[in-house]
């Protein structure tokens, strides 16, 4: 019985100092960290300085900063979360990449279904098909006709496994049953260097990173990977794949914030209300929306849809990978 009762008052006090701590969350002299698992600069890492700016008002005026833990196709920083301390100040902002690590990897430090708690689908990113600016096809029927001319030597360029660009170009690949050179890089970036630069022929990238590269005519654009054509001005004349050809291909990049496992309810709670009304932001959606991003306002951006959404992705990828035979230690 003497147990029993200092059980309750326990549970009762920590159930107080839960309620008490969340009262204080986000606390005016700590910083709240996301961490990146990719290089500044990508893709990712623009739309979570974009978040990080419109979460400050609805955190109640809190510093939020970017923390760019790099590695290992975003496993560092996504196992630098999931050891993080739950307590609201350490948050992770990561892509598909949660869906596809478990098929990827063969030895992971963290569960992805389990070692986090779920805040939110932010946004969907379209993908785009582009080459270098010298390749001499200038329309997605050409491009083809190319591809079958040089075949074997056709390289694909991509940001290194796991990337958004490594899964489109598998997708790619498998779709017109026509193997490239792929040629991986350590980051969006140097791959984009060299496509510019005509080091590489082809690559399938986030509108996140290629709107602007397209819209300097910097690389040669052929398709969208979306079910229906884009509305950005630069990008709206573009076919989707299934249009040129390429029947049922569909590929969509999003991107969802995450919190260590067993951080307080009452926090999630917060952070969650404070998500919503950033995707609301006429600033991040105009930001979002030049890039080609679309801003997430489906059922995605509850926790319990963001992590139902996140297992269907799992399934989805992991036979698409399973079928390339792609895997990394």
């Amino acid at each position: 019985m003497k147990n029993s009762f200092k059980f309750a008052v326990a549970a009762v006090a920590a159930t107080l100092a839960c309620g008490a701590f969340a009262q204080d969350f986000p606390a005016k002299d700590r910083p709240i960290t996301i961490v990146v698992p990719f290089a500044a600069g990508g893709p990712t890492d623009r739309v979570a300085r974009d978040l990080a700016e419109a979460l400050r008002k609805p955190m109640g005026g809190a510093n939020v900063v970017i923390d760019n833990a790099v590695g290992a196709g975003s496993s560092i920083g996504t196992a630098k979360v999931a050891r993080a301390t739950p307590d609201g100040y350490t948050l992770l902002l990561n892509h598909i990449a949660m869906a596809t690590m478990p098929a990827l990897y063969r030895k992971l430090s963290f569960n992805v279904a389990n070692d986090f708690e779920y805040l939110g689908i932010l946004n969907d990113v379209p993908m785009t098909l582009i080459a270098r600016p010298t390749l001499p096809a200038n329309n997605y029927k050409e491009l083809t006709a190319w591809i079958a001319q040089n075949k074997g030597k056709v390289n694909l360029g991509n940001a290194g496994l796991g990337a958004a660009s490594h899964l489109c170009g598998l997708m790619f690949q498998n779709a017109i049953k026509t193997e490239m050179t792929t040629i991986a890089y350590k980051g969006t970036a140097p791959a984009m260097t060299d496509l510019i630069g005509g080091q590489i022929d082809l690559m399938c990238d986030q509108t996140t990173n290629t709107t602007s590269q397209i819209e300097g005519k910097k690389v040669k654009a052929f398709a969208v990977t979306t079910a229906k054509r884009l509305t950005t001005p630069s990008l709206k004349d573009l076919p989707t794949l299934a249009e040129a050809g390429v029947p049922n291909f569909e590929v969509t990049i999003w991107h969802g914030l995450y919190a260590p496992k067993g951080t307080p309810a009452p926090v999630l709670a917060k952070i969650n209300e404070a998500v919503k009304a950033a995707l609301k932001d006429p600033e991040f959606i105009k930001k979002q929306e030049g890039l080609g991003a679309v801003v997430a306002a489906d059922k995605r951006i509850e926790p319990a849809e963001h992590k139902k959404f996140v297992q269907a992705e799992m399934d989805k990828w992991g036979a698409v990978i399973k079928a390339a035979g792609t895997y990394a230690d």
